[in-house]
């Protein structure tokens, strides 16, 4: 894979849509870089919760979202996430930083800091990234040379969201989702949405390995084409 041009393939799409397991997936079997941006905001909503700033205040928020350091380890096989040399991999998936990370990444102080940190992640990886979030195509890197937006039926992105969170219940694992989506959707700066030039994939009726194998003849056939 050394000698393949680099390519930057921008995943977007709701959660329990596959995003994470088809994006890690993909870079390794191709030999690229990997970054999941949902991680850096759940890392610096972690690090909000933990110094005591106040989540219902937008302006307490945007005079904090300078202050943590975000590293992000772009290693599909084993990527990582440190809060000024903190380890935080584990606990940004608490049901705590899930119910305020949107509040959080709405703040466009927030976006503005993180979107600069994953332009530079992705514009240091020699060999190629795949980045995946929610406005990677249309905000963070709109001139990615793939953008492939996943999308899925709440129902189906609920029993894998529950199957994941064990012993969740689906009814309310779907109810949290269709609300996250309402404020991602909604929120003024950089929401999720799907860029026009973006390839739609639904995964509600394939497997994980189906998703892949899609996602992977997406990225060949952009790389035989340039």
């Amino acid at each position: 894979m050394e000698s393949a041009t680099p390519v930057i393939v921008a995943i977007d799409g709701p959660a329990g849509t596959g995003k994470s397991s088809t994006s890690k997936a993909v870079a390794a079997q191709l030999g690229l870089s990997y970054l999941d941006t949902g991680a850096q905001y759940r890392a610096i909503t972690w690090w909000m919760v933990n110094n005591g700033i106040d989540i219902d205040d937008p302006s307490a928020i945007a005079a904090a979202a300078g202050k943590p350091e975000i590293v992000s380890g772009t290693d599909p096989e084993g990527p990582t996430i440190t809060v000024d040399g903190v380890d935080v991999a584990g606990p940004i998936r608490t049901q705590e930083v899930s119910a305020k990370v949107s509040a959080v990444s709405a703040v466009p102080e927030v976006r503005a800091r993180i979107t600069e940190l994953q332009r530079s992640i992705a514009a240091s990886a020699e060999h190629g990234i795949v980045v995946e979030g929610r406005d990677i195509g249309t905000t963070v890197l709109p001139d990615a040379d793939l953008k492939i937006f996943l999308t899925a039926s709440a129902e189906a992105r609920a029993a894998r969201r529950s199957g994941e969170l064990k012993g969740a219940d689906v009814q309310s694992t779907r109810e949290a989702l269709i609300k996250r989506d309402a404020a991602d959707s909604s929120r003024k700066t950089s929401p999720l949405a799907k860029a026009d030039d973006a390839v739609e994939v639904d995964t509600t009726e394939l497997t994980l390995a189906q998703v892949i194998e899609c996602v992977v003849t997406l990225v060949e056939e952009k790389r035989a084409g340039k």
